[in-house]
């Protein structure tokens, strides 16, 4: 099975999409039109408001399971990215297929509306570098170094 990513997570689901969805949003729309050129009628209220549970039951639905499925791929990356950490970087290993990884979830990131990428683990700075970002990359071990040659120049 392919690895799960925002990139591929797409899927529809025929019976849902092209006949469920439909006749729900049709049977809403009959129900108002009913009541709009039959006058109001308490059965026609009730047709109305179920159909209007129906649609919106039915948009829940597939809102939820999305929100699921987005969660487990980020787990899931969430979990690539610590076996990354430490079963490669901290034992000094920076392997292409990892650089690939890498550069991939930061395009995600910015599809996602990220503006910059912060590198809070010392050893990723050994993984990306700024020419690999598309956005911009701020590695906190460089900048800590930074900082502290800048102070120990102060005294």
């Amino acid at each position: 099975m392919e690895e799960q990513n925002f990139s591929n997570h797409v899927k529809w689901v025929p019976t849902f999409h092209f006949f469920v969805m439909p006749v729900l949003l049709l049977n809403f729309g009959w129900s108002i039109y009913r009541m709009i050129h039959l006058g109001f009628t308490w059965d026609g209220l009730v047709a109305v408001l179920t159909a209007a549970a129906l649609v919106t039951l039915m948009f829940n639905a597939r809102l939820f399971a999305l929100k699921v499925q987005d969660r487990v791929i980020r787990l899931e990356e969430r979990i690539r990215m610590d076996t990354l950490i430490y079963q490669e970087l901290c034992r000094g290993k920076v392997l292409p297929r990892s650089k690939a990884e890498a550069k991939r979830m930061m395009q995600d990131l910015k599809n996602a509306g990220a503006e910059a990428i912060l590198l809070a683990c010392t050893e990723l700075g050994m993984l990306v570098q700024e020419e690999d970002a598309v956005i911009p990359i701020y590695d906190t071990a460089l900048l800590h170094a930074q900082e502290a040659v800048r102070i120990s120049l102060l005294d």
